[in-house]
């Protein structure tokens, strides 16, 4: 169901930036998986997915050093954070599919009610495997600029990534949406200007309340909905 918290005008966005995992992709098995095997070669116990899942949202460096408990010794989160990314290189898409509808969210918004809209990739992940996944099923025509959390010197919340895509987009702030499935990427639309959609259907809809969206969506096939 749609939700509106704050309302505004679908009909004004001309720039729509969508994070990546729990988003657009649920890759959730792929990154439980690479986190346990890297405790596995730090000779750690494996975590529970649920508590995993809880962890991704900030980058692969958060990540690994969430799963690790937060230690002091940099050289063990430095080889661990190493093995992770040649762990997931390999497997990023053992698992990983696209949520129901999202291919289809796409092709409507690029097309509905002729109105020219742009649309762009914002996430957390490292670029390469986060253009290599949406290479992989065939989404890359639709953006106009896919960005990883190693593309800036910030990540999300940090809004130079957002206000990186408005200067190349010659986009304003009130005219672009920012969607995601967690108060990161909520903070981050709030922190660039720009108008904030929150998908209760990903990895970490429990933070939304953290951070409200102006509106809330259910399935990707509404964000689309928002548009007709």
């Amino acid at each position: 169901m749609i939700k509106f918290h704050r309302k505004f005008d679908p009909g004004k966005i001309k720039l729509l930036i969508f994070d990546l995992d729990g988003t657009l992709i649920d890759s959730r098995l792929d990154l439980i998986h690479s986190v346990n095997a890297t405790l596995k070669h730090c000779g750690r116990p494996d975590l529970p997915g649920d508590l995993i899942a809880s962890y991704v949202g900030d980058g692969a460096p958060m990540l690994v050093r969430r799963a690790l408990g937060d230690p002091r010794d940099e050289g063990l989160v430095k080889e661990a954070l190493e093995h992770f990314y040649a762990y997931y290189r390999v497997h990023k898409l053992d698992h990983t599919h696209l949520y129901k509808g999202v291919k289809e969210m796409l092709a409507a918004i690029a097309h509905a009610n002729g109105v020219p809209r742009k649309m762009a990739v914002l996430s957390n992940k490292p670029v390469i495997p986060s253009r290599a996944i949406v290479d992989a099923f065939a989404l890359t025509e639709f953006f106009v600029h896919i960005y990883g959390g190693n593309s800036f010197a910030t990540k999300k919340p940090d809004p130079r990534g957002a206000q990186t895509l408005l200067r190349e987009t010659k986009s304003h702030p009130e005219e672009t949406l920012m969607i995601g499935d967690s108060s990161v990427d909520v903070l981050t639309g709030r922190n660039a200007g720009l108008w904030t959609c929150g998908v209760t259907y990903g990895f970490a809809p429990h933070t939304l309340c953290e951070a409200p969206p102006d509106v809330t969506v259910d399935e990707p096939r509404e964000i689309a909905e928002l548009f007709e």
